[in-house]
């Protein structure tokens, strides 16, 4: 599977970008897919995640309200909708991929069950 994340860029506050992650390879219905961003000088976070078979979404509790994920399967895209963005929002975003058993595995954050990941894209957010 190979990820190609798009769209970053430079914005001020109270702005919006939409990141776009394209994937190809070997997928299939049961995979998961997810954005990750990590800040100067921080960890990597979990930000938002989207299940394939049904759009089932889970967020990050302080973008929950501003960013959404979503998906066009024709494309074999993820998106990542970024509104009232903030300077902390500031970061490199990485989209990544994890194939699941089932087509009911809960979602998660956890970082180290991504098996696959695209390049960063850059997100600053001027103040």
């Amino acid at each position: 599977v190979q990820l190609q994340a798009s769209g970053g860029g430079l914005v001020q506050a109270g702005g919006s970008l939409r990141l776009s992650c394209a994937f190809s390879g070997r997928t299939s219905s049961k995979y998961h897919l997810a954005w990750f961003r990590q800040g100067p000088g921080k960890e990597r976070e979990f930000v938002a995640a989207i299940r394939w078979f049904d759009d089932n979404a889970y967020y990050r509790d302080s973008v929950e309200a501003r960013f959404t994920i979503s998906k066009d399967s024709a494309k074999n895209t993820v998106y990542l909708q970024m509104n009232s963005l903030k300077p902390e929002d500031t970061a490199l975003y990485y989209c990544a991929a994890r194939s699941t058993m089932s087509f009911r595995v809960t979602l998660t954050k956890e970082v180290n069950v991504y098996r696959y990941w695209g390049q960063g894209t850059l997100v600053t957010v001027s103040s």
